[in-house]
């Protein structure tokens, strides 16, 4: 049996819903002239660098078709990379090599692909087949992540990363998104990856779920999700509320990976979030966001807006 929550129940809980998010924080908070920052990937990696956040080496850019074969071949000097459209959205178009069999290469899943559907990958990107609008598009050739030994039991073919919700420089919610093999090695929750809702104080794990129902472990690993620590939590909502100082828009989404040797890497920027983070953490953002409102009114402090981030938001706050 389907059981309705009435909007009055909703409203109680805090939940944020769509238009609510459209019209109250991206609309209003996001000036349109910034959005280029964010939707184009290769602008947001010049940004961090030029603000010392660390980002994925970019080896390659692609942007005509006559390219493509030159790149390809060029591509033989690297054992892994990742291929991602400039302006790609919800994790479209991203294709994770991670090594190599003969003249084949091996997706995350294992599967093995030859060069020309790679080229035709690349091609297709360029076509703008996975960009926002449809639009014509490049693609850009990234190293591979090699993500943090802590978090491998935790993800399956695949990087597992963290989405960090800030607002006015204050981290409001966040969740990491483990890859499983539903999700064929990728981070998206609506393709299967099990989303693991994080307390903001401690970086603890606060519950799982995927597909919108509650798990306790990895259903391809086994491991539990009530013992997952996020390392180098300090850093990571430095990171976030940075980021949002950095574009200049006021509710955003940042996606963070682990690197086992740099820590913290910035992956993507998001400045119009999904909401599924408020299921990972069976916790609504309208009451949060309501606070980080008085927190970032009250100071200017990049510090104490994150300090009194983790004390209003802790799980246990």
């Amino acid at each position: 049996m389907i059981r309705l929550i009435s909007p009055r129940k909703l409203k109680e809980l805090g939940i944020l819903g769509m238009n609510r998010r459209n019209i109250g924080f991206i609309g209003k908070y996001n000036p349109r002239r910034n959005y280029r920052l964010v939707d184009d990937k290769l602008l947001t990696k010049k940004a961090a660098l030029e603000n010392n956040i660390p980002v994925p080496e970019l080896y390659a850019v692609i942007e005509a078709q006559h390219q493509i074969a030159r790149a390809t071949a060029a591509l033989a000097e690297h054992e892994a990379f990742v291929i991602k459209p400039v302006q790609g959205s919800g994790g479209k178009g991203i294709l994770v090599i991670t090594g190599r069999e003969g003249d084949q290469f091996r997706k995350s899943s294992g599967t093995l692909i030859s060069a020309e559907e790679v080229r035709r990958h690349l091609s297709n990107t360029l076509a703008g087949l996975y960009s926002l609008g449809g639009r014509n598009d490049r693609a850009m050739v990234e190293a591979m992540i090699q993500f943090d030994p802590y978090l491998e039991k935790y993800s399956y073919e695949g990087v597992p990363d963290i989405r960090v919700i800030a607002f006015k420089g204050v981290p409001v919610m966040a969740m990491i998104r483990c890859a499983t093999h539903a999700s064929d090695g990728k981070a998206n929750l609506h393709q299967g990856a099990v989303g693991v809702g994080i307390d903001i104080a401690t970086g603890k794990s606060v519950r799982a779920v995927q597909h919108g129902h509650l798990v306790t472990t990895h259903p391809d690993t086994g491991a539990n999700f009530d013992e997952l620590q996020i390392p180098y939590w300090d850093r990571i909502l430095d990171l976030g509320s940075r980021c949002v100082e950095m574009t200049g828009l006021g509710y955003l989404g940042v996606d963070i990976v682990l690197d086992k040797v740099r820590g913290p890497v910035l992956l993507e920027l998001n400045a119009r979030p999904g909401l599924a983070i408020q299921v990972a953490n069976m916790a609504g953002l309208r009451h949060r966001l309501a606070i980080a409102e008085k927190i970032a009114a009250e100071t200017d402090d990049h510090h104490k807006k994150i300090a009194l981030a983790r004390q209003s938001f802790g799980v246990h706050a």
